[in-house]
């Protein structure tokens, strides 16, 4: 046996393969001592390495700056606030399970944090309409992008023609299936449900929310660890909530940020805008040149105002933090930081108080046109009168106009919260739909219709939102392409009305005007009656959801009676337009107080404002600068928003009823809206009419009242034409300034144009006696002439002011007009204030400007800017001298200021600017004060505000509140002022 072994062991050892066999069993035992010393002895510090691996960059957001007034009060600023984040930390085997898991997540915290009183943070493309369908809420190249994003497309050249063109109500349906986010809760057991804590279904709000919720999860997929804020500013009650049950909720975290807060937001906005979460265009913008890449497409930006103009000064650097963190996202160990750093302040020249002192000064003295113009009948005839100073506003207008503006909330009338009487008007006006819609169902199919113009006034409305506002623009299934408006059916229903809906529709049809598949898709066999038939069902259909029908039918249901004026003050009360008061309730419901009082009392109490009613006037602004060096006090447009509302987390329902409000809160009256300036612009056809020679500072032009010299003829102000009789007879520069004679700069205005014998002033006249252009004049010198003076006054140029701004426009004909201040003259309340500046410091056009100085968070300067001159008015003093008096004048002939000229001194001109015979004059005044040495310019504009006097009234009372002539109580009364509606003189 031994030397079996023996010789074996021999044999093996001379083999070739004792070399392997010893090479393996090395390799094995090396291999056993290492798996040894791994798993056994240093088993735990090696798991312990492992889970420190994970490396997480995150950022560390900066703080976006202060903007401050020209007295340090701020105006923007950031508060502390807590942000609901998750992070999806799952692992899943199947895409339903991650579905289920994720759902389940956002589903339960969504309940947590609306349970809280919060709202869940969704910037989605896709709401909920009217109607009770989905609809996109973006539309052009930021809709393209949104498109791209969700179907996950870097390029929006590469989405799919599918992808590219599906409706919301398509893509929410994708986006529910189990391919994509599985919320269709359908496909799911009831076990399933139960054990993510889901329910059973889903309501279509809460299928919107929850699949914006993981479109935004979406967007960050690509990055692991990377968190995707929920919901924004939650309150500390929702925040102990999450913490205390943090474990129930995986990936959910309370993160601090800070929120932008506005003071004074109703007064301020306008100038300050407001800031949200960049859009794909901003995006791509902010990026583009010089922009490194440094935006990301969560980050806050301005969206309008200084915040936007502002916005790389504002911005910080964000900083970044690198740590360690566990396959749980639980942090274990800290590696590096760069701090973030914070945006520059802002210091406005503004003064915050005079802004708001203004502001309400404005809105009294419309409020007082408003309250002196109304009166109680429900119509009011406009050709009845000669003057537009004569335009009355019938109460029945202002009870209509709560619910044509959004005041009242025609869907709450039918809401599960309605009150009784809410109930019973809507009662009301859903019998008065089905009959006017039974009527428009005959009109549209019986071969009997009544023609349009034999219909009621309501009928007719009806008719023409039904093809105008349905058939053309809202569905274009009457396509306005293939419409031949030379055809005399097409004149006969657009012009005189000859024929019925039903002639028209069928006319229509039978031309393939119409476009019926957008109806009935199936039209094979369908004659002209049956295409009518469908058409009449899907026209009712339309307008059953239609707000704007809705309010039309609602309009003449006031006017019919079948709403009183008593239900619509109550409704004030139903829906907390107006704070309850059980007496004026009481009152109202007895009978005790008339509806045409209690509106009336609520007008004069500003409970119920100029803005709310957006009736005319709705709207003014004025604009204060300092006459030395172009920095703007106060630039304020009425009304203004509360951008509280509008930054941080949208409210959306509240941009919407903005966007709509016909008062137009959006667009800024003080830089953005244009109208002729009227009689102020006098001084520049003054300026260019003494420098040009062709009249001097003291010859008289002698006004006979009716300037006859270019056909048609012009009336002075002073000039009755049914008495065919009034005239200033002669004047010198400084009395024409102060009387606003039309007559003699229409004189200057005409020799500014003559290329010889200016002085000649005889009407030239044809073979029969009329009077027709001399053959001396040429109106393109005149135009040319006041357009050069006009730019030394700044109104070749936008003023330089940090928002957007209307350039101005000189009349580009009719020199004779132009020079009074009408024709094609349209400037902004900004550039007129620019422009009484100039006059007041005797000829220097500074640039305006908001910005006083730029500073670091540490208050260190960083930008002062210098003032910056325009253009320079070179007269003689002399010549400064007459125009001053002149203006001087004005203020102590206008009957604003017989309160103050005692003991104050001050310059000014009015103008009441013609744009429509259809509505009341706009309002102007610009001036400087004090007299002898001006601290403050400005201008004022009441866009349809009857008087310049009443604008005049408005300026006293600034320059009564700037240099404390009388105390703030009587100046600012939060009470509608008693107000002079029709000019002392027609300037």
């Amino acid at each position: 046996m031994f030397n079996y072994v023996k010789n074996s062991l021999s044999k093996l050892i001379k083999s070739r393969l004792i070399v392997l066999v010893v090479l393996f069993a090395l390799l094995a035992g090396i291999l056993i001592q290492r798996l040894y010393t791994m798993q056994i002895i240093n088993g735990e510090k090696y798991l312990t390495d492992f889970t420190m691996q994970i490396k997480k960059e995150t950022t560390l957001k900066s703080t976006r700056g202060n903007i401050y007034d020209r007295d340090g009060n701020a105006v923007a600023y950031n508060k502390l606030a807590y942000n609901v984040t998750y992070e999806d930390v799952g692992s899943y085997d199947t895409t339903r399970e991650r579905n289920l898991a994720m759902n389940g997540s956002l589903y339960q915290i969504m309940k947590v944090i609306e349970d809280g009183g919060d709202q869940v943070y969704t910037n989605y493309a896709i709401d909920i309409g009217s109607d009770g369908q989905y609809e996109f809420t973006r539309e052009g190249f930021n809709l393209l992008r949104f498109r791209a994003d969700i179907f996950g497309y870097a390029d929006t050249e590469d989405l799919k023609t599918d992808e590219r063109n599906c409706t919301a109500e398509e893509m929410m349906q994708t986006l529910s299936t189990k391919k994509w986010y599985g919320i269709d809760l359908s496909v799911y057991t009831e076990e399933e449900l139960q054990e993510y804590g889901l329910p059973s279904s889903f309501t279509k709000e809460e299928q919107l929310k929850l699949t914006a919720l993981r479109s935004a999860v979406a967007q960050n997929s690509y990055q692991k660890y990377v968190t995707t804020t929920i919901a924004k500013d939650i309150s500390k009650d929702t925040v102990a909530v999450i913490m205390e049950n943090k474990d129930r909720y995986p990936g959910v975290d309370v993160e601090e940020d800070s929120i932008r807060v506005y003071e004074d937001g109703l007064y301020m906005a306008p100038l300050i805008g407001y800031t949200g979460q960049v859009s794909a265009e901003e995006l791509e913008e902010l990026n583009g040149e010089n922009g490194n890449g440094q935006y990301s497409s969560s980050d806050i930006v301005g969206k309008s105002g200084l915040e936007k103009y502002f916005e790389k000064e504002l911005r910080g650097q964000n900083g970044t933090k690198t740590v360690y963190v566990d396959n749980l996202g639980k942090v274990l160990k800290e590696d590096s930081e760069v701090a973030p750093q914070a945006g520059n302040d802002i210091h406005l020249t503004i003064d915050r108080n005079l802004q708001i002192a203004v502001y309400k000064i404005l809105e009294q003295y419309i409020a007082g046109i408003v309250y002196n113009k109304i009166f109680d009948a429900e119509k009011f005839d406009k050709d009845s009168i000669s003057s537009e100073d004569d335009i009355l506003i019938p109460i029945y207008d202002v009870y209509y106009s709560l619910f044509e503006n959004n005041v009242l909330d025609a869907d709450h009338l039918a809401s599960d919260d309605a009150s009784d009487n809410e109930k019973r008007i809507y009662s009301e006006f859903q019998s008065r739909e089905e009959e006017i819609f039974s009527e428009i169902r005959g009109q549209m199919t019986s071969s009997s219709a009544t023609a349009y113009q034999d219909l009621s006034e309501e009928m007719q409305v009806y008719e023409s939102f039904i093809v105008d506002d349905v058939l053309i623009e809202g569905t274009e299934v009457l396509d306005k392409d293939k419409i031949d408006t030379n055809d005399e059916m097409w004149t006969k229903w657009s012009n005189d009305g000859s024929v019925s809906l039903n002639e028209f529709l069928s006319y229509a049809i039978s031309k393939n005007w119409i476009d019926i598949t957008k109806v009935n898709s199936d039209t094979t066999y369908l004659d002209t009656s049956e295409i009518t038939g469908a058409l009449a069902d899907y026209v009712t259909d339309y307008l059953s959801k239609s707000d704007a029908f809705s309010r039309q039918v609602y309009k003449y249901m006031i006017q019919n009676y079948q709403i009183s004026g008593k239900d619509i003050c109550l409704l004030l009360f139903d829906q907390g337009i107006l704070k309850m008061n059980e007496e004026d309730y009481s009152a109202l419901e007895n009978g005790a107080v008339s509806a045409y009082d209690f509106i009336m009392a609520k007008i004069y109490s500003l409970e119920i404002t100029p803005a709310m009613l957006a009736l005319e006037p709705c709207t003014g602004s004025a604009v204060i600068t300092d006459p030395d060096n172009g920095d703007v006090l106060a630039c304020v447009t009425y009304p203004g928003y509360d951008n509280n509302r509008l930054a941080n987390n949208m409210d959306d329902d509240y941009f919407y009823k903005l966007n709509s409000d016909k008062s137009s809160p959006f667009y800024n009256k003080a830089t953005q809206e244009v109208t002729a300036p009227g009689s102020t612009f006098k001084i520049v056809a003054a300026t260019a009419g003494v420098m040009e020679g062709v009249v001097g500072a003291y010859d008289t032009i002698n006004c006979t009242g009716k300037f006859q010299l270019i056909p048609p003829d012009v009336n002075c102000w002073i000039y009755s034409e049914r008495y065919k009789s009034g005239s200033h007879g002669p004047l010198t520069l400084s009395q024409a300034i102060t009387e606003s004679c039309n007559f003699y700069f229409n004189t200057v205005g005409y020799m500014l144009g003559k290329t010889s014998d200016f002085t000649n002033l005889t009407p030239e006249t044809d073979a029969d006696g009329n009077v027709v252009q001399s053959s001396t004049y040429n109106d393109a010198q005149a135009i040319s002439t006041l357009t050069k003076y006009a730019a030394m006054y700044g109104f070749d140029a936008n003023t330089g002011i940090e928002i957007d701004e209307t350039a101005p426009h000189v009349s580009t004909a009719d020199g004779a007009r132009t020079a009074m201040g009408q024709a094609g003259n349209t400037f902004t309340t900004s550039q007129l204030s620019r422009y009484a500046a100039t006059i007041a410091n005797n000829g220097t056009c500074y640039d305006l400007t908001l910005l006083d100085r730029i500073t670091d968070s540490d208050n260190n300067t960083l930008e002062e800017p210098e003032p910056v001159v325009h253009s320079t008015v070179d007269l003689s003093s002399d010549l400064w001298d007459v125009i001053h008096s002149g203006m001087n004048g004005v203020y102590q002939n206008n009957a604003a200021f017989t309160d103050i000229k005692s003991s104050f001194n001050m310059a000014g001109k009015t103008g009441t600017a013609q744009e429509n015979q259809d509505k009341p004059n706009h309002a102007l005044f610009i001036g400087y004060a004090p007299y002898d040495t001006p601290e403050i310019a400005m201008a004022v504009r009441i866009t349809n505000g009857y008087s310049s006097t009443n604008a005049a009234s408005v300026a006293k009372d600034i320059v009564s509140y700037y240099f404390k002539l009388k105390d703030e109580s009587d100046i600012i009364t939060n009470t509608a002022a008693n107000v002079n509606v029709s000019n002392s003189f027609a300037d």
